[in-house]
């Protein structure tokens, strides 16, 4: 600054103060007029907060004193109300009533399903602000909180208390009032988009000042913001505002006043500028001057300071002479003294690695043909010390000489670290190979049976997915073969699992071998084994397949002494034509290894439509006789037993038949198989038997003449451990009960239960007889063991024995052992008189059979032997 331009200086600096000055009385104006204009737009929503937040919960309060007074209120009694209040203009999303803390009562029920059950005792979020509505007995309005089937809102609750004037009250529950948020916000100006302000809420759970903030941007309560107090039915919220823009927005007169103030300094500082550079000009010349010997100084300096900073030699030669100057800083990159004596070429050419000396003469030479120098090179020093270098050059020519000008710089720590990099890099690559073959080993191993090498049920998984994802070719179809190993649980529990191993892998082998190589072979389970053919394969062309895998795996394993024999059950599914569906083809040919295994096993079987309609029957059959039960749709029915000698009446056999609302009376032949599958026969059992207790009790209460009465008893009821209990809970008389049991129920004289429970039932007063004796194998020592009350001939003896001498003998050997025994002799199936006259002649005691008396009703049974009775006294 010169002294001309010191009065123009002066004078602006006390036009910029008082700019500034004024300026910022007009700020602080302005930001008070800001001030009270935020405060009236904030006013206005914490207006609407108040209003809109206390209209909501004062329609709760109404529904609250209702419950007061009718505090076992039901759901639809509390949506009657609810639903009135939900007319009104309202936020509430729902409301809800809590008795003993568990939401019980809602409205609206539909979105809110969730919600019901919601214990407020268990759950974390909302259990502090339910009892502190209990302990206070005041309205705490809690939130934001996160409701349990989804979404925020505030939450009025409402204690109830029972009997409220009296010492005694009752706390009932609570009510709870749902806000919805953005509603809420919606009505209350909150989100209106044209608000020229921002706004923050603080006080979560209606906490005021000192609670969290839970709406609007941080930066608001950091901004000095204009704050009210939203007042609340219980607690407050603090309302805080800042204008968009902050506080620093430029006030609509700050331009005016400053235009003002730079014109009037323009024609003030103006003049004075003038003046002043017409003074400076006489000096500029000798400034300029001063500057540029300055800069040179300053350029040559730096120079200087590069070449050092940077470690580069610098050198110039004379072609002519073949002298070279080299500087201070390449002698010691070379190792030479700084003395400043002139080099040759040739000492700079013994200074070079020998390995790389023909290529730096080489790239010399190439430098002074085409006036361009670069070389990469080694340099041996004195003390055998190895560098790399660097080097760059460029020749010319004066009026006299022909010369060369270069700089050279030390590249050693570049070309280590180049080195290590490549290192770095091999070594990388060496283990990223390594990892890419650990991940195929992890993966392989993911998708296959360790045992046996096979992919397992994953791999298997995802073929089938990647089939149904892809689809196949229209018409080349697909087959899927489901295989399981016959006896090999008792080869694992009789052998051990190291054979049961040996076997496993026998089976793998064998399969990988019979199968085609584009076929897929997949272990999936325990000793389950899938083969999906998934190109062209005709019918006769499985059959062969799978008559193939079952003879291979018949043939004996032998292992270590043993020879292990196991067969294959296999279902097979087809998918005839494209698209192909995995899953589907799984199911299918599950649903055929189940057919093959229940008839006989060691054979194979196909996936019909004709067996899928017999699995769906059969699951509807077993949902009916689930059904069934429950509506007591089983039932007994009885048919009489005669004295063969007298043909009185000598008892009756109850007979389950099921009163199939749709089909009618159903015998046991259309639905006990699969009653057992489901494990219910015991169940019906029990039904039958209290059924004809009662009937019994019915009958002798009428006068008729019943002696007793027998019930079949299935394997099943005989292991229950029960059984004894509900027995004795029934209060069978002696001798008026008879269970009939099958002779092959006791082949097993291990099942130490059973054994037990039909010795207990002997106690009981309840005889044994067994069923259909003949066709099973009860030896004379099992009966003279059990020691049956009865034995009942199988009608398949019976039928022949009018037109058979050997049937008769036969019967009337049985006849001849229950004497022996002092056991009594049934024999059932009698259906004609012919058979019924034999049968007295043989010696059988009992007849029963439709020569003498069909299955009937408890009702026909009363009807019939009322009338029998009349008949005889008559």
């Amino acid at each position: 600054m010169t002294w001309t331009s010191l009065p123009a200086v002066i004078a602006l600096v006390v036009l910029l103060i008082a700019g500034i000055f004024a300026d910022h009385q007009n700020s602080i104006v302005a930001e008070q007029a800001l001030r009270v204009d935020v405060a009236k737009e904030m006013n206005l929503v914490r207006a609407n907060l108040e209003g809109n937040v206390n209209g909501d919960l004062q329609l709760a309060r109404g529904l609250t004193a209702t419950i007061v007074t009718e505090p076992n209120m039901s759901q639809a009694r509390f949506a009657k109300l609810a639903e009135s209040l939900f007319r009104e203009k309202t936020h509430l999303r729902n409301i809800s009533a809590a008795p003993g803390l568990v939401i019980s009562l809602m409205y609206p029920m539909e979105g809110n399903e969730k919600a019901v059950g919601l214990d407020f005792r268990k759950d974390e979020k909302q259990r502090e602000a339910v009892l502190r509505a209990r302990d206070t007995k005041q309205l705490v309005l809690a939130g934001p909180v996160e409701l349990t089937q989804g979404g925020q809102a505030f939450i009025g609750r409402f204690p109830v208390f029972l009997n409220p004037d009296r010492p005694t009250e009752t706390f009932w529950g609570i009510v709870a009032a749902v806000i919805d948020i953005q509603n809420l916000y919606q009505d209350s100006g909150l989100l209106d988009n044209k608000l020229p302000i921002e706004i923050a809420l603080t006080g979560k759970d209606a906490l005021g000042r000192g609670g969290e903030r839970f709406y609007g941007p941080a930066h608001v309560m950091q901004d000095n913001p204009v704050t009210a107090e939203v007042r609340l039915p219980t607690g407050s919220w603090q309302i805080s505002a800042v204008p968009k823009g902050g506080w620093n927005a430029t006030p609509r007169t700050a331009w005016i006043l400053r235009l003002t103030m730079v014109i009037g300094g323009a024609l003030v500082v103006v003049p004075i500028v003038v003046a002043g550079r017409l003074f400076e000009q006489r000096h500029k010349h000798y400034a300029d001057l001063r500057r540029s010997e300055r800069r040179l100084a300053q350029l040559s300096e730096r120079l200087e300071l590069a070449l050092n900073a940077s470690q580069i030699g610098v050198w110039e030669q004379d072609l002519d002479s073949d002298v070279i100057y080299w500087d201070d800083r390449l002698n010691e990159i070379y190792g030479k003294p700084a003395d400043g004596e002139p080099r040759t070429f040739e000492e700079w050419s013994r200074s070079i690695h020998p390995d790389d000396l023909e290529q730096a003469k080489r790239d010399f030479a190439q430098g002074i043909a085409t006036g361009i120098y670069s070389s990469e090179y080694r340099v041996i020093l004195a003390d055998g010390g190895v560098r790399h270098l660097r080097a760059r050059a460029k020749s010319y020519k004066d009026d006299i000489d022909h010369k060369m000008v270069g700089a050279e710089w030390d590249v050693t720590a570049d070309v280590v670290l180049t080195r290590e990099l490549e290192q770095a890099k091999d070594l990388a690559e060496t283990r990223n190979a390594e990892l890419e073959a650990a991940t195929a080993r992890n993966e392989h191993t993911a998708l296959h049976d360790t045992l046996t090498g096979l992919p397992n049920r994953r791999y298997l998984d995802t073929m089938l997915d990647r089939h149904t994802a892809t689809g196949s070719t229209a018409g080349s179809g697909a087959a899927l073969l489901h295989l399981d190993l016959d006896r090999f649980k008792q080869i694992n529990d009789t052998l051990g699992h190291p054979v049961g191993d040996a076997v496993l892998i026998h089976t793998a082998k064998v399969l990988t071998s019979t199968v085609r190589s584009t076929d897929f072979v997949a272990r999936v389970g325990g000793d389950e084994f899938v083969v999906v053919c998934s190109r062209d394969i005709s019918i006769d062309q499985l059959k062969q397949l799978a008559e193939l895998i079952t003879q291979r795996l018949r043939q004996p394993i032998p292992y270590k002494g043993h020879e292990c024999r196991i067969g294959v059950s296999i279902g097979i599914a087809v998918d005839a034509d494209g698209p192909v569906d995995g899953p589907r083809l799984m199911v299918n040919a599950d649903i055929a290894l189940y057919r093959a295994k229940s008839r006989g096993r060691s054979r194979y079987e196909f996936f019909t439509e004709d067996l899928q309609s017999e699995i769906v029957r059969t699951k509807r059959v077993a949902d009916e006789i689930l059904g069934g039960l429950e509506r007591n749709e089983f039932v007994p029915h009885y048919q009489l037993q005669f004295d063969a000698k007298t043909l009185e009446v000598a008892g009756v056999e109850a007979l389950v038949r099921w009163n199939h609302p749709i089909n009618g009376l159903q015998t046991p032949a259309g639905f006990l198989k699969i009653a057992e599958e489901l494990n219910v026969v015991s169940i019906i059992d029990r039904l039958v038997l209290e059924q004809t207790l009662h009937d019994f009790d019915q009958w002798q209460r009428a006068g008729l003449s019943v002696p007793r009465a027998s019930v079949n008893v299935s394997a099943r009821r005989l292991q229950d451990e029960e059984l004894i209990n509900s027995l004795t809970s029934l209060s069978i008389r002696p001798g008026t009960v008879s269970f009939e049991l099958l002779e092959s129920i006791f082949l097993d004289d291990n099942d130490e239960l059973m054994v037990w429970n039909v010795n207990q039932i002997k106690e009981l007063g309840i005889d044994i007889e067994i069923d259909d004796f003949g066709t099973g194998h009860a030896s004379i020592v099992s009966l003279l063991k059990l020691q049956p009350r009865r034995l009942k001939i199988a009608r398949q003896l019976i039928s022949p024995i009018a037109e058979s001498a050997q049937q008769r003998e036969v019967v009337q050997s049985i006849v001849q052992i229950g004497r022996s025994l002092g056991v009594e002799v049934i024999a059932e199936g009698v259906e004609t008189m012919q058979q019924a006259k034999i049968l007295q002649d043989l010696g059988c005691d009992i007849l029963q059979g439709y020569a003498l008396s069909r299955p009937m009703s408890a009702r026909e049974i009363m009807e019939l032997l009322s009338s029998r009775r009349m008949l005889a006294a008559s």
